[in-house]
């Protein structure tokens, strides 16, 4: 997936992808890190963040990101000073809504098999 970031913010970034949600920062290929940005892998997700001239952050659309350890992925970025959005509107599923450093709205989920609407 990729998220817009504007000129220049990659260290910004590190500090939201990598120290904050704990992603590991993967190397781009030459030709493509000459544009900059920062590519970002947990598991199996992979976040290019591109960058874009005119950037203005995702305020609404966003990605939905399933992980298995919410509350804990909610600990930690709190402990980061980062503010959880929790949203009980989803039927069959526990989230929650963070913006990285820039503004682009995230969205960490998990199935909960002990709520109705699965």
């Amino acid at each position: 997936m990729q998220i817009a970031i504007p000129p220049g913010s990659e260290d910004e970034c590190r500090a939201f992808y990598v120290d904050a949600l704990g992603m590991l920062e993967i190397q781009k290929p030459p030709m493509l890190a000459a544009r900059g940005g920062l590519w970002v892998r947990a598991d199996a997700l992979e976040i290019h963040l591109g960058v874009e001239r005119d950037f203005r952050p995702a305020a609404k659309a966003h990605p939905g990101i399933h992980v298995e350890d919410l509350d804990g992925l909610a600990a930690r970025l709190t402990k980061h000073n980062i503010d959880v959005t929790w949203d009980d509107n989803f039927p069959g599923h526990r989230r929650f809504y963070v913006h990285d450093n820039l503004g682009n709205r995230l969205e960490f989920l998990r199935r909960d098999d002990s709520q109705p609407g699965r």
